[in-house]
């Protein structure tokens, strides 16, 4: 005699397939269900421990890249750059990068350069948190939609388990009325 785990009986019971239709995901939830657990994580959180150092270097290079105060300094820094070669370093004739600022335009280019990539790496870094907590939300939505099945399922029996007593009660009152 072939006996079945509670896991194959739940996912044929509450998802209509057998054991090894089902994805990742559905697994973990009736896992969940079976040894009574919570399903619910942190996307962040569960994210931020699987990040190598370089992601989440790349993180904090693309938010002060992309902060007001970033912007501000690295303006302030411009217009002190283009204000000492054109004023005060041409007065000793010791401007060292005077106008159109040929060294200032490879020190932009060669920022640009290294920022881009490190932006994108952050941007793609964000697109799998994102996946990641689809995932995660989807788990809980799963989670959440089975277990009410499964209260609608008990309610049913609980209801109809009453209702055959209120028969059996009625049947009874019909037997005893008869032989009055």
């Amino acid at each position: 005699m072939v006996t079945s785990s509670p896991l194959d009986d739940l996912s044929h019971h509450l998802l209509g397939k057998p054991p090894g239709e089902l994805n990742d995901e559905q697994r973990r939830v009736l896992a969940g269900i079976e040894a009574g657990t919570t399903v619910s994580r942190d996307a962040a959180d569960l994210a931020d421990e699987r990040a190598t150092f370089g992601e989440r270097l790349s993180d904090r290079v693309a938010a002060v890249g992309g902060s007001w105060g970033f912007i501000i300094a690295f303006t302030a820094v411009l217009l002190g750059w283009m204000i000492l070669n054109s004023d005060i370093l041409t007065h000793f004739n010791a401007a060292f990068d005077p106008y159109p600022y040929i060294f200032l335009n490879l020190l932009l280019s060669t920022v640009a350069a290294i920022q881009a990539p490190i932006i994108m790496m952050s941007q793609n870094r964000q697109s799998a948190k994102d996946r990641l907590a689809a995932s995660l939300d989807y788990e809980t939505n799963l989670r959440a939609e089975l277990d009410i099945l499964r209260v609608h399922h008990k309610i049913d029996h609980l209801v109809l388990a009453r209702l055959d007593a209120i028969d059996a009660k009625i049947d009874a009152l019909a037997k005893s009325g008869a032989g009055a």
